[in-house]
């Protein structure tokens, strides 16, 4: 009997220090993890990573340090984003007039077939620049979640202001104005 009371405590003993150690693994891992994400997140005031993603549907390539002295609405979105496809007319309303005010639309897509992003493209009748980000680098370097994701950006090449979720008509002319170069 006090061997087996003996072995017994001696199985609780392994499995509680067992635990312990996946326990502080655990620990361990979230803290290296949210270290990371921490250093990756994009601030308001900070200055915006530069990328060059390919122009849909042509061989031409847009590089963001290229349209500094612009504002720049940068807007991560995907065809099968119902959300996404709410705030496109938006968009596509506003690019007009904005455009002339020195602000410039990059629709960057996430989706990885071509001819649906053509399809939508077409549907919408999108005249501003929709850039392919197949391989999800853009969208990892701004450490973008959910989308749509929109960062504004000012001429100065400086985050203005991270939007996450779909804007509104009113909310999206708002920003434009906030990164509207002056006149």
């Amino acid at each position: 009997m006090k061997e087996e009371t003996i072995r017994k405590k001696r199985k609780r003993l392994i499995f509680r220090t067992a635990m312990l150690a996946v326990m502080v693994g655990l620990v361990v891992f979230a803290l290296v993890a949210n270290g990371k994400d921490e250093q990756s997140v994009i601030a308001k005031g900070e200055k915006a990573p530069d990328f060059q993603l390919k122009k849909f549907g042509t061989d031409e390539t847009v590089q963001l340090s290229e349209l500094r002295g612009k504002g720049v609405m940068v807007n991560f979105w995907a065809t099968y984003c119902k959300p996404c496809k709410d705030e496109m007319p938006y968009m596509e309303e506003l690019y007009p007039e904005y455009k002339e005010k020195g602000v410039e639309i990059l629709a960057v897509n996430l989706d990885s077939t071509e001819l649906v992003v053509e399809n939508f493209v077409n549907e919408y009748n999108l005249t501003f620049p929709i850039l392919q980000d197949k391989n999800g680098e853009v969208m990892d370097l701004y450490n973008i979640g959910p989308i749509p994701s929109t960062l504004f950006i000012n001429p100065e090449g400086e985050i203005e202001e991270q939007v996450i979720g779909p804007l509104t008509l009113d909310k999206l002319e708002g920003h434009l104005q906030e990164i509207a170069p002056e006149e």
